[in-house]
């Protein structure tokens, strides 16, 4: 399979978005190719006592949201706070986390495509404490952040994946 980025699409869009695009766009293919056809019990579960899938779709879906008002110039609401507080939690269903994790990835890249390339320079404070960065530090952290946590969601999807098979043995 082709990644994103390799494929040649949205030439229209200058690199930095582009780039930023084709991340959200793998990140989905992979959590729809790895995370999709798990359980409410293995979107949840801990092996070796890691962060369930749940914790990592939602915490994709939510912090591209707080990263990208950030980047937009805004403050968090307490919406936004109040859900930090609940990626965690282990009551998560596969469906339900599927669809916030769809929903915010298209939601963010939707919010991409109307940052303008002329602020990629603009100062931005991150956090309570307005930790310095730019609307395109900000942009290019949104890539690397979500791929990260695919990353971690499908090596513990595979590991659930893994503890299934080893049952039906």
């Amino acid at each position: 399979m082709v990644e994103p980025w390799l494929r040649g699409t949205r030439t229209e869009i200058d690199a930095v978005r582009r780039q930023v695009l084709h991340a959200l766009d793998l990140a989905l293919e992979d959590i729809e190719r790895w995370c999709a056809g798990l359980s409410d019990a293995e979107m949840n579960a801990r092996p070796f006592d890691l962060p369930p899938v749940a914790f990592h779709l939602r915490h994709i879906a939510r912090s591209l949201d707080r990263l990208l008002t950030y980047a937009e110039g805004r403050a968090l609401t307490g919406a936004q706070r109040d859900a930090l507080i609940t990626e965690l939690e282990n009551n998560a269903y596969s469906e339900v986390v599927l669809a916030e994790v769809r929903a915010g990835l298209d939601d963010a890249a939707q919010r991409v495509l109307m940052i303008s390339q002329a602020s990629y320079e603009e100062s931005r404070g991150v956090g309570r404490a307005m930790l310095p960065s730019t609307v395109g530090g900000l942009l290019v952290h949104c890539a690397e952040h979500t791929q990260r946590h695919v990353g971690q969601a499908i090596t513990t999807a595979k590991m659930v994946l893994a503890q299934r098979s080893w049952k039906t043995m």
